[in-house]
């Protein structure tokens, strides 16, 4: 498998942006130059591994989503997935707790419909 690296660079820059934060500063976090990670933005250069882990880190977000982009899950839409990827631990607890009450409550009318 090829890493398509200027969609990998799209998708650093969109979720960098996504938080608010500005190249520079980004650039300094993670300790690179502004010009490189502008080169890592645009698909020009290619991160080392370091960079990248400290890519990720820093961006709260698994070396997949940003190889890979989306990845599907049984019959998860696409959009429903790539938000999770982003979503702070807080956010998936609540999010698991919705799910589970969605589950229990359509369990429930099952069982009510189906008799069982």
């Amino acid at each position: 498998m090829k890493t398509d690296f200027l969609e990998m660079g799209k998708r650093i820059s969109e979720r960098r942006k996504n938080l608010g934060v500005k190249q520079n500063a980004f650039a300094k976090e993670i300790g690179i130059s502004p010009n490189y990670l502008s080169g890592i933005e645009r698909g020009k250069e290619t991160p080392s591994l370091e960079v990248f882990v400290a890519i990720c880190n820093a961006l709260k977000v698994t070396p997949d989503y940003l190889l890979m982009g989306s990845m599907y899950s049984n019959n998860v839409p696409r959009n429903i997935i790539d938000g999770l990827r982003i979503c702070s631990k807080e956010d998936i607890e609540v999010i698991e707790a919705m799910v589970k009450f969605m589950s229990e409550r359509r369990s429930k009318v099952w069982n009510d419909d189906n008799y069982i």
